[in-house]
């Protein structure tokens, strides 16, 4: 299960003109959102990365709105780990477990993930909140990456595995969200 101290969220490439074509854009774009603003309330460390933003354009307007004040990791490499910033952003939360969420899935969420899980973390890919141009990049990437031993969970599922508790002090705040 997911635990509330040692998670933490890393948005993978929500920009420019990428977010409004990969599949089912409109209704993963909003699970981007809904899992950012419960990792807000949940007090989770949040990492923004855009591949190539002066070609791709930069994280979308809508999730500047929920994160204003942080920082987007500019990149030419596909795996987020394969670049030193980004890579020093994450070991410095001291965080083992990675929800993973954005775009393309089998590209840039396949290869980070591949490469998080050869440095021992623990990951988890939030399957709603991640796509591809094509469905069937995003099958083929989540089928392979389980078989990986990738946990595969949900917007709600990740954010209610946090929390654990009815009466944990942010269940009214996520309940809110997912809905």
């Amino acid at each position: 299960m997911l635990n509330q101290n040692e998670s933490l969220i890393v948005v993978i490439d929500v920009q420019g003109n990428l977010a409004k074509v990969v599949a089912d854009s409109e209704a993963v774009n909003l699970n981007v959102g809904r899992l950012v603003q419960g990792g807000l309330a949940l007090g989770l460390p949040i990492i923004l990365t855009a591949q190539a933003p002066h070609k791709i354009g930069h994280t979308t307007e809508a999730l500047r709105q929920i994160l204003p004040d942080h920082h987007e990791y500019p990149r030419t490499t596909f795996s987020v780990w394969s670049d030193e910033a980004v890579r020093q952003a994450i070991r410095d939360t001291g965080r083992r477990q990675v929800l993973l969420c954005g775009f393309e899935s089998h590209i840039c969420l396949y290869q980070t993930t591949i490469h998080l899980l050869g440095a021992g973390y623990d990951v988890w890919m939030v399957a709603d909140a991640v796509s591809s141009r094509s469905l069937v990049n995003k099958e083929i990437a989540l089928k392979e990456l389980s078989a990986e031993g990738v946990h595969l969970t949900t917007v709600e599922m990740g954010l209610f595995s946090i929390l654990a508790d009815a009466n944990h002090e942010q269940f009214k705040a996520i309940s809110r969200i997912v809905r």
